[in-house]
C-alpha cells in the first residue's frame, strides 16, 4: 500500500494516487503519510485540516489563494460525491503563468491534488452533497487572502457543467488585469 505521485503539465502541481485494500468488509486506504509525501511537502508541516461541502451540483467554490507570507500548499481529496478540482498558476515568472489544470476527484478514483503556493484553487461540484478534505500547510490568514473570479477571461477555465451556485464573495471576486504579473513566491 502506498502513494504514487505524478506530475502535471504545470511545474510543481502534482496528482497523488492512493492505493487501497478491499475485502468483504469494505476497504482501507492511507490518505496521508509524511514519509511518502515528503518529496512534495519538502519540509512543510500541516497547519490545518479543512472540510467543505457543497449541497448542489454545479456549485463553484473559489478560486482562492493566500499571499506571502501566508502562502499555503493544499492537498485536496474528494471524500463524498464528485468534483472538478482546478488549480490556476499565478506565480510571477512561471513559464506556465495563467495556465490551469483540472482533474475529476471522487472517493472511488483515490486521487488527491497537491496545489503548491502561488496557485489559485477552486472546484465545481458535479454531484449534490459533494465534500472535500483539505490538508493545508499554513493557517488561514484573512489579511493575506486573495481570489480570482471563476469566469475570468484571462484564465479561461472550462467548467464542466453550468454554474448553479456561488457565494457573494466568489461571484464578486476580481478579474485579473493585464497589469497582474503574479505572486512572488
Amino acid at each position: 500500500m502506498g502513494m504514487k505521485t505524478s506530475g502535471t503539465e504545470i511545474s510543481g502541481l502534482k496528482l497523488i494516487e492512493t492505493s487501497f485494500v478491499a475485502d468483504h468488509r469494505g476497504s482501507f486506504s492511507r490518505w496521508f503519510c509524511m514519509k511518502e509525501l515528503e518529496p512534495i511537502l519538502a519540509g512543510r508541516g500541516l497547519a490545518q485540516i479543512n472540510n467543505s461541502r457543497s449541497l448542489k451540483a454545479g456549485t463553484i467554490r473559489g478560486l482562492h489563494f493566500q499571499r506571502p507570507p501566508s502562502a499555503e500548499m493544499k492537498i485536496v481529496r474528494c471524500i463524498r460525491g464528485r468534483v472538478w478540482d482546478v488549480a490556476l498558476d499565478i506565480r510571477a515568472g512561471s513559464p506556465t503563468f495563467l495556465q490551469w489544470f483540472g482533474a475529476e476527484l471522487t472517493p472511488e478514483n483515490n486521487l488527491m491534488l497537491a496545489v503548491p503556493e502561488g496557485f489559485a484553487h477552486g472546484y465545481q461540484s458535479l454531484e449534490p452533497e459533494s465534500e472535500l478534505l483539505y490538508l493545508n500547510t499554513e493557517f488561514y490568514t484573512p489579511e493575506f487572502e486573495g481570489a480570482v473570479n471563476h469566469a475570468d477571461p484571462l484564465a479561461a477555465i472550462k467548467w464542466p457543467v453550468p454554474v448553479t451556485d456561488l457565494s457573494d464573495r466568489d461571484a464578486n471576486a476580481p478579474f485579473l488585469t493585464e497589469e497582474f504579473k503574479g505572486l512572488k513566491i
